[in-house]
């Protein structure tokens, strides 16, 4: 079942049991599938370029979230963190930052990496190979945590 097939039904569901968190969430994922979609591109949206939009997604709430809570407003950040939520579900599992360390640094020995300046060719490397399984913000973090 493709995304937008699963975020169609989703959606019925989320309607008949009036989850207004759900629904703000699934429609901006039907929303993004939609704008993609007739972007004029005319690519068909694969496994990666769905989870790719759900993250890009994520992280724009993330990102609000943040000022939402800094800014002191609870009533907007909840809004927020209930459409991260909705949205997580449409992820495939995230690994957590124990089980990634062991494969950055697989990805570090393999290509001879040794300092700071190699980040950009781990990331790279990276990113690609654990592309859904886990955010570019965690992936930095750890690269640079062994490579320094």
């Amino acid at each position: 079942m493709s995304l937008e097939e699963k975020i169609n039904a989703d959606l019925k569901t989320a309607m008949k049991e009036k989850d207004q968190a759900g629904l703000r969430g699934i429609r901006a994922i039907k929303n993004a599938i939609l704008l993609s979609k007739t972007d004029g591109s005319g690519k068909d949206l694969d496994d990666a370029a769905e989870i790719k939009l759900v993250q890009k997604l994520i992280k724009q709430r993330k990102d609000s979230l943040e000022i939402y809570q800094k800014q002191d407003r609870p009533d907007l950040a909840v809004v927020e963190q209930e459409e991260i939520t909705v949205l997580e579900r449409y992820l495939p599992a995230q690994l957590s930052e124990a089980e990634l360390t062991p494969i950055v640094q697989e990805i570090i020995n393999s290509i001879g990496a040794s300092s700071m300046k190699d980040m950009g060719k781990v990331m790279g490397l990276a990113s690609g190979q654990l592309a859904g399984q886990a955010d570019g913000k965690t992936i930095s973090a750890i690269v640079k945590k062994l490579l320094s």
